[in-house]
């Protein structure tokens, strides 16, 4: 969503990432090199990977990302507690509308007389109320009315305000200078849901209906206009790139009352927007679509006035809603005649509207309690509903476009340079679809996964063995292609493959297998021999010796120092990380760590902002993310080491892991130690190892007993309280020991 970003190269960027990761991930060939020309070493032409890019060129985006929250196509992804209170609150929701369905007879006896006994003389009128912010009938007085009934202030401003007949009582005659200046009211922004009303009489074709922006031609805020006759809904960050800006179709009449009304539903898109005439949703044309950030506005709110326009002509009846009005409750703000006018027209003559008019006054005003309770209970309920699958989490998902994409051969890759148009396939050197099938991204999902298809297993399998054993069967994880290493063990991989899908795609069954062969149980002591006939270990005579992955690293030090939550599934979290690096590299607010039991929680979950990756994952080697990774490298480097001994994630595991010691390795120090060794290493510490931490536990403790406010310091180090209980100057000197443990080569390498 970066300013100046166009939209249409990134969408063909978004679709060559799909192509070169699943290409990646799920086949092992590097098929980005046949973007801009013919593979130089695989059989893979550039049409291949057009018609490749073909599935992944029909989905409905905009080439740019929101800036906050996930970007559209998405779906809700409940937990399963919100999945019960969803159920609970359904169950409440078919409850309350049986029992008001049950009352149809009883309440339309009770309306049906209840209109014969009304008295036609006397004015009885009625509109939507529910979540009404502000009206502004502009009957005399600039004035309007709140919640409940309650005064909102009003001032004219740049002339003196007059009045003249209009469609609910008088309405404000404005000049094209003087307007309303409702003041701070309706600070509505771009997850807010609104709808703004007004009746209009214009006399020019440009004109501010109901704005809160400034009032300086295309600028910042929201607003509803009149823009050559037509009526336009403006949610402005920046005029050109930063905005929505949609406007009806058909212009309205001159000189003539019309109704117009918009909501917004707080989507940030243009189908988010919708814009009723005379209670009837008009056509739409989308000048801007590009909704990025906030459009919410310190400037007043305005009647007649706002974006350097103002209104000639008279308004009448301002209303402002802090929620969305349906279709039919636009409908209904638009029908003009009171109730006691409306039954007089017979039932079955009335329109949607007026019918919808009648019955919703009388529900809501004059029904028996039970009728009227019911019928608040159904609406209550059903918003209820709304807002709760408002909150749920989201996760973006793909979707076809209702009408498919035409794709083009890019020349050179270039995304402004298409070339000859292509349809959907796959590489000619794999088996084809088959015959008779939808060609989309189903199709192609399957046609990944069926027994025909010689890679996915392989590449799959292969990867988990590298997992496992440091390198793959086939080291060149990513390029199974001519240029990739031929595989150590050609039968064993075709094995592995075939069993994987014999056994349903089975990861964890597959992963045992691995784990529990003989080959991965072995020691990894190396002989001289050994390691002059096969330094790599790439004949597997001996079991893999590799530096844990940075997230396994973190893990096993909370798992030592029983921090470590093992709970499944949730939303990301935030653990410790560096003040200030946020902002200081890409800008905006800072980081705001987690509190709680979400420091420690698996590696997993952690947050992770590519601008910025999390330094503990990134100094052990992590993928940055940029692009598809597969194969990590692994490195020892004395950033390593000085982020073991000195983060404040490993200090308070060091300190946990101390107390574990303290009260669970018995009352002799050197019990202690061992303890603490084997919970970290699984092993027990052998005579040299014990006297080494005896030696240091020594002096630690030799240095907290004369500097206590050096042992409080570090205690104090993370969240986590540390236990007042334990005498501090020992379980510093623990915590100093089992910091040494924590950053023993051991404890980070799978030996």
């Amino acid at each position: 969503g970066e300013g100046g970003s166009l939209g249409a190269e990134f969408l063909v960027e978004y679709a060559v990432d799909r192509v070169e990761t699943t290409s990646t991930v799920w086949m092992g060939l590097t098929m980005g090199c046949a973007r801009c020309h013919d593979h130089k070493y695989d059989p893979l032409s550039q049409k291949e990977f057009y018609q490749f890019y073909a599935f992944f060129n029909n989905i409905p985006e905009k080439g740019k990302v929101f800036k906050y929250g996930n970007s559209p196509p998405s779906i809700p992804a409940p937990t399963a507690d919100q999945e019960v209170d969803l159920a609970a609150i359904e169950k409440d929701l078919a409850a309350a509308a049986n029992t008001f369905e049950r009352m149809h007879g009883e309440r339309r006896a009770a309306q049906q007389a209840w209109e014969q006994g009304l008295d036609r003389a006397q004015r009885i009128d009625w509109v939507p109320n529910r979540n009404l912010m502000a009206s502004y009938p502009l009957d005399g007085s600039p004035a309007g009315v709140g919640f409940k009934e309650s005064a909102l202030g009003g001032s004219v401003k740049d002339g003196v305000l007059e009045f003249e007949t209009g469609k609910r009582g008088q309405a404000a005659r404005l000049d094209g200078k003087r307007y309303v200046d409702a003041g701070n009211l309706a600070p509505f922004g771009f997850y807010s849901k609104f709808s703004l009303a007004a009746w209009i009489k214009p006399e020019s074709g440009d004109g501010a209906i109901v704005t809160r922006a400034q009032d300086i031609e295309e600028q910042s805020g929201y607003g509803l206009y009149l823009r050559n006759g037509k009526v336009q809904v403006n949610l402005v960050v920046r005029w050109l790139d930063d905005c929505l800006r949609i406007e009806t179709v058909d212009p309205v009449k001159l000189n003539e009352w019309t109704h117009v009304s918009m909501t917004y539903d707080g989507s940030r898109i243009g189908d988010g927007v919708k814009i009723y005439i005379n209670g009837q949703q008009a056509r739409l044309n989308y000048v801007v679509d590009d909704l990025n950030q906030n459009f919410q506005s310190k400037e007043p709110l305005r009647i007649g006035a706002g974006n350097g326009l103002r209104f000639r002509g008279a308004i009448d009846d301002v209303r402002v809603y802090n929620d969305v009005l349906t279709p039919p409750e636009a409908a209904v703000l638009a029908e003009v005649r009171p109730v006691n006018e409306l039954v007089e027209t017979a039932r079955d003559q009335r329109s949607r509207a007026q019918s919808d008019k009648v019955e919703w006054c009388f529900l809501d005003q004059y029904a028996a309690a039970p009728v009227r309770g019911s019928w608040s209970r159904l609406l209550d309920l059903r918003k209820k509903r709304e807002h709760f699958l408002d909150s749920l989490p989201t996760v973006m998902v793909m979707q076809e476009r209702p009408v498919k994409n035409d794709t083009f051969l890019l020349v050179r890759g270039q995304y402004d340079r298409p070339g000859a148009k292509v349809e959907r396939g796959v590489p000619a050197l794999l088996p084809r679809l088959p015959a008779g099938v939808t060609v989309d991204r189903l199709a192609l999902a399957r046609w990944l996964v069926s027994p025909e298809h010689p890679l996915t297993a392989r590449v799959t399998v292969n990867r988990m063995w590298q997992m496992l054993f440091g390198t793959g069967i086939v080291r060149t994880v990513e390029d199974f292609g001519s240029q990739g290493e031929w595989p150590v063990h050609a039968e064993l991989l075709d094995w592995l493959a075939s069993e994987f899908m014999r056994t349903g795609w089975d990861v964890k069954g597959m992963t045992k297998t691995m784990v529990m062969s003989a080959t991965y149980r072995q020691a990894s002591k190396v002989t001289p021999v050994l390691l002059q006939k096969d330094p790599d270990n790439r004949l597997l005579a001996r079991a893999p010796r590799q530096r844990l992955s940075p997230e396994m690293v973190r893990d096993q030090a909370l798992l030592a120092a029983g921090l470590l939550v093992e709970r499944l599934g949730g939303p990301s979290v935030k653990p410790y990380q560096p003040a200030g690096l946020w902002r200081e590299l890409s800008g905006g607010s800072d980081y705001q760590r987690d509190r709680g039991e979400n420091l420690y929680r698996r590696s997993m979950y952690t947050f992770w902002k590519r601008a910025v990756p999390p330094p503990g994952m990134m100094t052990f080697d992590s993928a940055g993310r940029e692009a598809c990774v597969v194969r990590e490298n692994r490195t020892n480097t004395p950033m390593q080491a000085l982020t073991l001994m000195n983060d404040e994630t490993y200090l308070e595991a060091a300190r946990k892991l101390a107390e574990r010691m303290m009260h669970e390795g018995g009352v002799q120090a050197d019990a202690r130690l061992a303890h603490g060794f084997q919970l970290a290493l699984a092993r027990l510490p052998k005579a040299a190892e014990s006297e080494l931490l005896r030696r240091a536990y020594q002096r630690a403790l030799d240095r907290f007993q004369s500097s206590p406010a050096s042992a409080r310091d570090l205690l104090q180090q993370g969240e986590s309280p540390f236990d007042a209980k334990l005498p501090e100057g020992e379980l510093a000197a623990y915590t100093t020991v089992a910091s040494m443990i924590l950053n023993l080569d051991e404890m980070v390498t799978r030996e």
